[in-house]
């Protein structure tokens, strides 16, 4: 395996990584206060190409393979691991739009998210389903008019990240019956500013900027052409591309971490107690040690899952991994560097406990760590019976 960039593709990373430091690390604690992405940043992203990057050039991408774009998240991450949730869900949503979607609606779509226009979202998790992604009841129902064929969303959808800011959303809904599961839900791309939708917001503990809520879809009228997939094969062919995703997410988390430990290393050589520097005893020493140990192992899966996918290959049980060890190895580690920074760290004039609130999410959304150790034993032993 070759994690290595070009020189272009270098270049990309080390920009995105000035923009985090410069732009986006100053305003993190602003968008914890506000609740919302400060959408300015977010279309300078967009014109900087740091927002679905893997896109093609002609739609506002920069061509990128998938390692290259998910080092590009990692990068942005490190400055606010929130607004990082846009490229991570552009490139989710992206994908599955330049790989389904009519000629017509890509190029319709696609240079608004790149461009960062319009932040999207997925639509998949409802009240009744929690992690049976496949038990969708939203219905969709195809009527005939003069002017062509469109849908008619009814039902909700839940716990939704980024539900009130968001313009677009790739929305999963029934179109065949109960009995067919996965093989009777389509995709849809929706603009959620349609007649017919209602938003609410969920007060959580963290990712506030981010923010989380449920759709509420009242004869919300869609034209045929923004179906995503072929009818009835939306979910399977739209799941294909999380896992390119969940190994984005891994990134994610883990540049928080990477954050956290930098700067507890630098803390404990300043820090004095009894008279001597932190950094002289084992037992803080040992446990940041222990932590880069694991960190550099969790990235490793994350890269090993981009450069498969870079290379057309199957990469369904990296990202797995990725996805259930990185989230819960950068709030551990966020908890150790919060703890190490004593009653200071406790305080929310570092960034630990924002940090702390931020990434435990993360274990939830998304595939819980439960279904990500399913998915990899799978691989092994295969669907029991």
């Amino acid at each position: 395996m070759d994690f290595g960039l070009n020189d272009f593709q270098q270049s990309l990373v080390d920009s995105a990584r000035r923009f985090a430091i410069d732009k986006l690390a100053p305003a993190y604690k602003a968008g914890d206060k506000a609740t919302a992405f400060n959408r300015d940043l977010v279309s300078e992203m967009g014109q900087l190409g740091f927002i679905a990057p893997e896109a093609p050039e002609e739609y506002g991408g920069s061509g990128l393979d998938a390692l290259s774009s998910g080092l590009m998240t990692e990068a942005i991450a490190e400055g606010d691991m929130n607004i990082a949730y846009v490229p991570i869900n552009a490139s989710l949503v992206g994908n599955c739009i330049l790989s389904h979607a009519q000629p017509e609606v890509i190029a319709e779509v696609m240079p608004r998210i790149c461009n960062g226009d319009a932040i999207a979202c997925i639509g998949l998790t409802e009240p009744r389903g929690g992690s049976d992604a496949a038990g969708v009841s939203l219905k969709a129902t195809l009527n005939t008019s003069e002017n062509g064929n469109f849908y008619l969303l009814n039902g909700e959808k839940t716990s939704i990240s980024m539900a009130q800011q968001a313009d677009l959303c790739l929305v999963f809904a029934r179109t065949g019956t109960v009995e067919e599961k996965a093989h009777g839900v389509s995709a849809f791309l929706v603009d959620l500013t349609a007649p017919g939708i209602t938003r609410t917001r969920f007060e959580d503990l963290g990712e506030k900027s981010v923010g989380r809520g449920s759709l509420f879809f009242d004869d919300v009228r869609i034209d045929e052409k923004y179906r995503i997939g072929d009818p009835g094969k939306g979910f399977v062919q739209v799941m294909q591309g999380f896992d390119f995703s969940r190994a984005l997410i891994g990134l994610q988390c883990l540049a928080l971490a990477r954050k956290c430990l930098d700067e507890t290393w630098e803390y404990i050589q300043h820090r004095k107690t009894f008279g001597k520097v932190l950094a002289v005893n084992q037992g803080v020493t040992f446990p940041l040690a222990e932590a880069e140990t694991q960190l550099e192992g969790a990235r490793l899966v994350c890269l090993k899952a981009l450069w498969l996918k870079a290379q057309g290959r199957d990469h369904t049980k990296e990202a797995a991994m990725a996805k259930w060890w990185a989230p819960k190895l950068a709030f551990d580690i966020t908890q150790q560097c919060l703890l190490t920074h004593g009653h200071g760290g406790y305080s929310d004039e570092l960034p630990f406990e924002q940090r702390l609130r931020d990434v435990l999410g993360m274990q939830i959304g998304d595939g819980t760590a439960q279904i990500m150790k399913m998915v990899i034993a799978r691989t092994y032993v295969g669907k029991p019976d």
